[in-house]
């Protein structure tokens, strides 16, 4: 959760904006008032030096010679000053020490500039020393620094709420553009203000429309050809049928046999992707559905089943688990042509969910090509081309059935072998 909310921070524009706006702000005090400092020390003070001691002359003269601390009483009196006479006869202190508040005693004894804190010597010996009686100002650069840092961390806080209220859109149009990624055109995006932004949303908009038509187009051509196409093709089974036994008419029957399955998946992949296909659920044993299909359809085929005792039952709808299962079979067997071990199925439950996993021995695909795997139409090179067959349809299927009963399909490399797991929610 942490590495999660880190990388959200250095990944969010609106935080990047804010701390920039925070940099900025320091950068600009730190450069003022360094500039300011500079300026006040070199120009100012050369012209307050000599005031400060012409003044502290008069004062010392006021009090006068031996020091009269009546004088010095009535200065402190009319000035905010502080005085303090050392000497001989007169020992006086206007602010008496005061042992509780050692370091305001120790900053007026300590050493100082001498132009800031005046000290006269008088004829008979005695030391006059000047400062400013109001020491509490001394406080009031703390409190100064700890205001302008209130002040700049609410124009933080501010500047980010304004940020977020101008990236605001930026939320919209992200999920929006999830949603049509998913293939969800239902909701467009709504455009909050006119600015860039809410163009922005207009035209992702108009893009959606135009992908949404293009989509629309591309299944109802794919539909009506497959429709189009059952029919000669049921004639020509037909007509094949009264062919002379021979290897001739087995192949022409094979090859009958595959058109009309990838007419079946056609259709079949274009209900489930565009959410018309209603589940036709019953309560299902997976361990029995999945023996029963392997016992009539791959007696032969040796496959190995690993079945996990005591799943819980499921509501499925047996046809398209069925259809699922039976490309994801005949997936392994078309690639483990040439495998040391057959493929093998594998159910067990993981939590709140029931896991089918169906693996090949063959080669595999390279890493980079898994995620396009169980795309429509995706068949990888060398290894996985037409001539073992397919068109790419089977994982894809699998993949939209196993949505379709809110589950997810995951492809991994076994090695040896391709690994395809099925995951399914306990109700």
């Amino acid at each position: 959760m942490r590495r999660w909310r880190e990388r959200r921070w250095r990944h969010s524009l609106g935080a990047r904006l804010v701390a920039l706006f925070v940099l900025l702000a320091f950068a600009v005090t730190v450069t003022f008032v360094v500039g300011t400092r500079s300026a006040l020390r070199g120009g100012w003070q050369d012209y307050v030096r000599p005031l400060v001691t012409n003044y502290a002359d008069l004062l010392a003269a006021e009090i006068g010679t031996p020091p009269d601390i009546a004088k010095a009483q009535a200065l402190v009196q009319r000035l905010p000053l502080h005085v303090r006479i050392d000497g001989p006869l007169v020992n006086w202190d206007s602010q008496p020490p005061d042992p509780s508040d050692e370091p305001r005693r120790h900053r007026f004894e300590a050493p100082s500039d001498t132009a800031w804190q005046p000290v006269r010597t008088l004829a008979d010996g005695h030391r006059i020393r000047f400062g400013l009686a109001d020491v509490s100002h001394e406080d009031r650069p703390r409190l100064v620094g700890w205001a302008t840092l209130a002040a700049l961390l609410l124009l933080t806080a501010l500047a980010y709420a304004r940020v977020r209220h101008l990236l605001r859109p930026l939320k919209d149009i992200r999920a929006g553009a999830l949603r049509f990624g998913q293939g969800d055109f239902s909701r467009p995006i709504a455009p909050r203000r006119d600015d860039e932004l809410g163009e922005l949303a207009t035209q992702i908009n108009t893009m959606a429309g135009n992908l949404h038509q293009m989509l629309d187009a591309k299944r109802a051509l794919l539909l009506a050809i497959s429709h189009e196409l059952r029919s000669p093709l049921t004639r020509a089974r037909l007509n094949a049928e009264l062919v002379p036994e021979g290897a001739e008419r087995n192949a022409l029957l094979r090859d009958l046999g595959q058109m009309r399955d990838l007419i079946s998946d056609l259709l079949e992949s274009e209900r489930l992707a565009t959410g018309h296909a209603a589940l036709h659920a019953e309560t299902t044993v997976l361990n029995g559905l999945v023996a029963e299909l392997v016992a009539e359809q791959f007696a032969d085929a040796g496959i190995r089943l690993v079945l996990a005792a005591d799943l819980p039952t499921l509501a499925l709808d047996r046809t398209r688990i069925r259809l699922m299962l039976r490309n994801l079979l005949d997936n392994a067997l078309r690639h483990s042509a040439g495998a040391h071990s057959p493929p093998e199925v594998h159910t067990a439950r993981d939590g709140n969910t029931l896991r089918v996993t169906v693996r090949d021995h063959g080669p595999g695909v390279p890493d980079d090509q898994l995620p396009q795997l169980a795309e429509a139409f995706y068949r990888p090179d060398a290894a996985r081309q037409r001539a073992t067959g397919g068109v790419g349809l089977g994982l894809y299927l699998c993949r939209l059935v196993a949505q379709a009963h809110g589950g997810q399909l995951a492809i991994r490399n076994a090695r040896p072998g391709l690994e395809v797991a099925v995951t399914l929610p306990i109700l």
